[in-house]
């Protein structure tokens, strides 16, 4: 028999939702609900409107409106844009947590 070479453990869990920096290309939307006047709207947004490779391409999501600028504008250091997923990006709309 021979070990599995799996990956055991994405580095980029913390950026979930278990910390105060969001991962915005696997992040579930509910995540934002951290920052005030990220979630539902501008969450959608950009689940909606990913993948991005940095700042600017989230600022230039179409639909934004000057005061949801201001919103992403304050918590540009907690947004992080690390590569897509799969595993993760299937559920960046519905994680399947219900209460």
């Amino acid at each position: 028999p021979f070990a599995a070479s799996a990956e055991i453990e994405y580095a980029g869990v913390p950026f979930l939702g278990g910390s105060d920096i969001i991962d915005v290309n696997n992040a579930n939307v509910r995540a934002y609900t951290k920052f005030p006047g990220m979630y539902p709207t501008i969450a959608g947004l950009i689940a909606k409107n990913g993948p991005f490779s940095d700042f600017k391409a989230v600022q230039a999501i179409e639909g934004l409106t000057p005061a949801m600028q201001g919103v992403l504008a304050k918590y540009e250091k907690n947004l992080v844009m690390l590569p897509p997923v799969p595993e993760y990006v299937e559920d960046i709309f519905n994680n399947g947590l219900y209460r």
